[in-house]
């Protein structure tokens, strides 16, 4: 099997050190609640670093919020939706609805750019994930 890159890793939630096993439980959209392993099912890699590790992951999410709420009042506008008061709620509502729809999406990739990206000392050791 074929070593997946870094960002191959990332966009499908594998472990930062061994690429090879997965960081949550199910898929982002399914009925059964989204859960983050405790440690990684292929090199036992122990996700949550420390107490309270995946609190920081709030402040990523927080700035993906913000990222898509822009991005949807944008295109709402250039997509033809005036910018007055009268539309102000149509706006709101645009923003809310897309907020939570992509909410299990911020969830999931906040935490998986923390160990990624943002967790120093914890990078890829090839051959970690090999089955002995």
């Amino acid at each position: 099997m074929a070593e997946l890159s870094k960002l191959q890793s990332v966009l499908q939630c594998k472990c930062p050190r061994c690429r090879k096993g997965d960081i949550f439980t199910g898929s982002a959209y399914a009925f059964k609640l989204q859960k983050t392993n405790i440690t990684c099912p292929v090199c036992n890699l122990k996700f949550e670093r420390e107490p309270g590790f995946f609190y920081v992951a709030m402040f990523v999410s927080y700035a993906m919020n913000v990222a898509e709420i822009i991005t949807i009042g944008v295109a709402s506008y250039i997509l033809g939706l005036p910018l007055i008061y009268d539309n102000l709620w149509y706006y709101v509502a645009l923003i809310m609805a897309g907020v939570l729809l992509l909410s299990p999406i911020n969830y999931r990739y906040s935490r998986v750019i923390l160990l990624h990206w943002l967790t120093p000392g914890l990078g890829y050791v090839p051959g970690s994930g090999v089955q002995k």
